[in-house]
């Protein structure tokens, strides 16, 4: 986590994911790339913009790059190395571009969240990014004051394919010294004994070096439920899942876990994608 991307639309929500990062950033020797991104008004139609445009286009990028200086110059970011783009493009598409230019190790979002109609057609930034994005991403959804990780959830099914993404995770839980929960999510479709679950999970990190790791087995209806319930009934630090970025027709129709969590959760969740 040396290099950590933040996306902001200089929101309350933005904000609240720059303050985590900015302790991320600080406990890790790390620095922050702020990224602004102009979605001009004539962005996304298939008309090229003519030379009316130019004085329009320069007013939204001199008001962007005073925002990111004023932000720049919060008390939290002091003693950090932070740099600034202004990238025009639309949201999701930069942000991906730049993470991979970049290098980064961690994208930081605020979200708000979706829900009902906007959630079914139009989805967030943040879910997009979190469907396609090769890099770990961390959702901070509300003021989170001093971002301490105890008690790290990570859901998964435990399968072969989840090996590569997990130590991301791993890495993740031990640089904050964090106890990582490892849960299964029992429900009336995809049903296992609690010996079948426990072997699965004990097979599963052999090989894994970890500081402090705990195995559970969770009933519930659905697997979104079951996660939210066991991170609330141990006051969970930080959900952590993998993601498949399945897309089209795929994703329509089997959805993603990791996606309605960023939607739903109250809580920070963090995803790696497989």
């Amino acid at each position: 986590m040396k290099k950590i991307l933040i996306p902001t639309d200089f929101s309350q929500n933005a904000e609240y994911a720059l303050k985590v990062a900015a302790q991320i950033a600080k406990k890790n020797n790390g620095e922050i790339i702020l990224l602004h991104m102009l979605e001009l008004p004539h962005q996304g139609s298939d008309a090229m913009g003519s030379g009316k445009d130019i004085p329009e286009i320069m007013f939204f990028k001199n008001a962007a790059i005073r925002r990111l200086e004023e932000l720049m110059e919060e008390d939290y970011l002091e003693g950090l190395k932070v740099s600034d783009i202004i990238q025009f493009e639309m949201a999701f598409d930069g942000i991906l571009k730049i993470s991979q230019l970049n290098n980064v190790d961690l994208i930081v979002m605020g979200s708000h969240g979706a829900s009902g109609y906007k959630e079914m057609f139009i989805g967030s930034n943040a879910e997009k990014v979190v469907r396609n994005s090769e890099v770990p991403v961390l959702i901070i959804k509300k003021e989170e004051g001093d971002f301490q990780v105890d008690d790290f959830v990570f859901a998964s099914d435990f399968s072969d394919e989840v090996k590569k993404p997990f130590q991301k995770a791993v890495d993740f839980a031990n640089k904050f010294d964090a106890t990582l929960h490892l849960v299964t999510v029992n429900t009336p479709n995809d049903f296992k004994s609690t010996s079948a679950a426990e072997e699965i999970m004990n097979n599963f990190v052999k090989g894994f070096e970890i500081k402090k790791v705990v195995t559970h087995i969770y009933n519930e209806t659905n697997v979104e439920k079951g996660i939210l319930n066991f991170a609330n009934s141990i006051d969970a630090d930080l959900i952590g899942m993998s993601t498949h970025g399945r897309k089209g027709l795929s994703h329509f129709f089997n959805g993603s876990i990791s996606e309605d969590l960023v939607n739903h959760a109250k809580r920070p969740v963090v995803t790696f994608k497989i």
